[in-house]
């Protein structure tokens, strides 16, 4: 795999926030459903997946940086060198380990070792005293190696795969929903880095950077499966703009309307509704819709609605003439405070 910085296209000393932002915004042009027609669609989005599950964990890109893992996020060390015939390591070399021998005869001598995102870890006591012929001990060290691993997946949601003889782990995915799906729901289908598709229910009141976990979903393994950990991204939207729980919208009224007053018809997420809009109003005066906002778990937000005073879009001699009057008989400076 390449390089994850080379991937999403930051530098090295890129902050997490614009690794996040490069990702969501590479995210969105190679999804598979947005490539159908591309067969390699499906792996280059698998290659963005992980090379952000790297980079956008702090504990994973520290240990990336100071070369403790590669690009898949596969440990690199220098593995054992064999053991010698005699008591002590022999061909072993201990200084791949923290300081401290390994003696694999067992025996109250013995340190047992496990391996984890900070590499091999000695450990007081080991377990390994009881052992014969020195098999316990090395047995010892690969159980804490990758049980060790397993049970870590199972209980830290950001820890990722490395593929390490089938161990469980979560998988990450994202998605990019409408805000319309955002505010009511919806089912959608999600196309997983390993090339699977899967059906996912959008709860109504999502938001963007929240995410969906599907249990069991995940990595399979021995000790059981995964889960399946779904970023939602929500799209910008054509109309509205998204404030917390409110939506802000710019509603374009006429000259006519903004002197004499009318009813304007409003879009919000649920079908347009009419608003009233007061004689002398001025563009940029907001109106707030009530309940017309997001469903969220606090409540439902309101629509702000803006107005904006927009003239046709060609001259109108008539006009012209009434407003040259109109202003030699009725000055006014709107700009008197800010002068």
């Amino acid at each position: 795999m390449r390089d994850p910085y080379q991937v999403l296209g930051v530098s090295k000393g890129a902050s997490a926030s614009e690794i996040k932002s490069a990702f969501r915004k590479l995210a969105k042009k190679l999804h598979p459903d947005a490539n159908k027609q591309d067969k390699n669609a499906a792996s280059r989005f698998a290659e963005l997946n992980s090379a952000y599950e790297i980079l956008g964990d702090e504990k994973k890109r520290k240990q990336f940086d100071n070369g403790e893992i590669d690009a898949e996020g596969k440990p690199r060390f220098q593995g054992f060198e064999g053991f010698g015939g005699q008591g002590g390591a022999g061909g072993f070399d201990p200084r791949h380990f923290q300081q401290g021998g390994f003696n694999p005869g067992g025996g109250a001598g013995f340190e047992s070792f496990s391996f984890g995102p900070e590499g091999f870890q000695r450990q007081a006591g080991g377990r390994g005293a009881g052992g014969a012929g020195g098999a316990g001990g090395f047995e010892d060290i690969l159980r804490d190696m990758f049980g060790g691993r397993a049970q870590r997946a199972r209980s830290d949601p950001d820890f990722a795969e490395a593929d390490h003889g089938g161990v469980s782990a979560d998988i990450k995915a994202a998605l990019t929903i409408t805000l319309e799906e955002a505010a009511n729901g919806a089912t959608e289908r999600v196309r997983l880095p390993n090339g699977k598709d899967v059906e996912v229910k959008i709860p109504a009141g999502l938001t963007s950077g929240q995410t969906i976990r599907l249990k069991g979903q995940g990595q399979k393994g021995p000790w059981g499966a995964g889960d399946l950990l779904i970023e939602v991204t929500v799209a910008p939207h054509a109309q509205f703009t998204v404030e917390g729980q409110n939506l802000r919208i710019t509603v374009p009224i006429t000259l006519d309307e903004a002197v004499l007053g009318g009813k304007v018809r409003v879009p919000t997420l649920t079908g347009a509704v009419e608003l009233s809009i007061p004689a002398n109003t001025s563009s940029g005066r907001t109106f707030r819709l009530r309940g017309k906002g997001l469903k969220t778990k606090s409540g439902t937000g309101d629509l702000l609605a803006a107005v904006s005073i927009v003239l046709p879009d060609a001259a109108d001699p008539a006009l012209q003439e009434l407003m040259t009057k109109w202003r030699a008989e009725k000055p006014y400076d709107p700009r008197k405070e800010t002068a």
